[in-house]
């Protein structure tokens, strides 16, 4: 299982890719919300403890 980032609550910050140590995070120019590379995503969790607006979950 995979990140899942709820995109109503995303604000596009940048903190999840910013914590992300495997780089499975980005912020898509076409809708300004962070999107998850499901192929590098390792479901460490940093990403959830890194989302000021709660907006990730495994």
């Amino acid at each position: 299982m995979t990140a899942q980032i709820d995109q109503k609550e995303c604000t596009a910050c940048g903190s999840c890719v910013s914590c992300c140590p495997f780089e499975a995070i980005t912020i898509s120019t076409s809708d300004n919300k962070a999107k998850v590379d499901t192929g590098t995503c390792q479901d460490c969790g940093a990403c959830v403890d890194g989302c000021p607006v709660s907006a990730i979950a495994l």
